[in-house]
């Protein structure tokens, strides 16, 4: 089992990588053009540059060239078509996200490098391979089969992250909290021995938290840079790469003997539950209205909380939480094997909803009610005219 301390040594490593390259990446959208500028389809009211993709590259490679030197990650690079998998599909859908940051590209073109990039992932052997069904066990899928689901898995992911990806800090925050919570269920998985040592999950989940980590203080409100499709697309495409090789490929000698025997395949469902569900009520929301799947519009849930009366930083915290919440909901079970964990997690779920319902209410009233019962003061030196 690879140790903690390479685990944090990664992290670290990613971490430094992205925040020292902001900027250098800063200076490059200036002198390049990749500016964002305000529109009626965005928050922010500045240009800002848009290309924080470049460094959560640059994250993802720091993070690991220095696994491939630490020894509690031999086994992951012993099987070489994994590692260069993930590389090949990174830099595929990197340079798709980073071509539209420059000028637009059409969904189509966009879906293609999904599908291409979810491809190269699949021939690298990072497929989905067992899938629990009720009363039979672990079924092992076809070949055919499972590179499908996979690269429908990268396309839905890829999309969920940057559909996101609307308000500063959202994206960033709310993967690493997903990572982080996936992290430890692989390394869970590892040490009851349902997942293979060599397995690359739970390494891309540890590099997706520090990438994020060290994006964040560049990037939360007021951002001075946006990481665009270029670093929406990498992330969706990294944790897509992380939950397929670890959901999809572990046995059932842990999750099998869980109350949460659906744990490999509804697990990932739940902790990315937030920007899944906002890119299903998307779509839906677009089909009912009969505009392209690629139209934007403002009616995410973020801007829906904010038009509660949350600001930017509050929506975004929000929705952290509720990430948060769902990544407890779906591991307490799964680690500690009993149901009675989550109460309290439920009930800070509920504390959540209430808060998010009512705190801008309560905050408007009470600051007018400070207002009508502010005494007047008269003033210490009267002037007269």
């Amino acid at each position: 089992m690879t140790p903690w301390g390479s685990y944090a040594l990664v992290l670290i490593a990613a971490f430094g990588a992205t925040t020292i390259s902001m900027p250098v990446v800063i200076w490059l959208a200036n002198r390049t053009g990749a500016i964002a500028q305000p529109d009626e389809r965005r928050v922010h009211d500045r240009p800002t540059p848009s290309i924080g993709g470049v460094g959560m590259m640059v994250g993802l490679g720091t993070g690991l060239f220095v696994a491939s030197l630490l020894g509690g990650f031999s086994e992951v690079f012993s099987i070489a078509s994994n590692v260069w998998g993930v590389v090949g599909a990174a830099v595929i859908i990197f340079i798709t996200g980073l071509i539209d940051d420059y000028r637009d590209v059409s969904a189509p073109a966009k879906v293609a490098g999904t599908v291409l990039s979810g491809s190269v992932l699949s021939l690298a052997g990072i497929t989905i391979v067992n899938v629990p069904v009720p009363f039979i066990g672990f079924t092992v899928l076809a070949p055919d089969l499972a590179v499908v689901l996979s690269v429908l898995w990268v396309i839905v992911m890829s999309n969920a992250t940057n559909l996101i990806d609307g308000l500063d800090g959202l994206a960033a925050g709310t993967m690493a909290i997903a990572a982080g919570a996936f992290l430890v269920y692989g390394i869970k998985l590892q040490r009851v021995g349902a997942l293979e040592p060599g397995n690359v999950g739970p390494l891309l989940a540890v590099i997706v938290v520090g990438v994020c980590l060290g994006f964040l203080p560049w990037n939360f409100s007021p951002a001075k840079i946006f990481m665009g499709d270029s670093g929406a697309l990498l992330l969706g495409l990294l944790m897509a790469a992380s939950t397929i090789a670890v959901g999809g490929q572990s046995d059932d000698s842990f999750t099998g003997q869980s109350w949460f025997f659906f744990a490999p395949l509804v697990l990932p469902l739940v902790i990315l539950g937030v920007p899944l569900f906002d890119m299903m009520f998307a779509v839906l929301r677009r089909a009912t209205r009969r505009q392209g799947l690629a139209t934007a519009d403002k009616d995410h849930l973020h801007h829906r909380l904010m038009r509660l009366g949350h600001g930017q930083r509050r929506a975004v915290v929000i929705m952290w939480g509720f990430t948060a919440v769902l990544s407890g909901f779906a591991l307490v079970p799964v680690i500690t094997r009993r149901g009675t964990g989550i109460v309290p997690i439920a009930l800070a779920g509920v504390a959540l909803l209430v808060f998010t319902a009512l705190g801008p209410g309560r905050i408007a009233r009470r600051g007018a009610t400070d207002a009508i019962e502010e005494p007047l003061v008269e003033p210490l030196v009267r002037v007269d005219p």
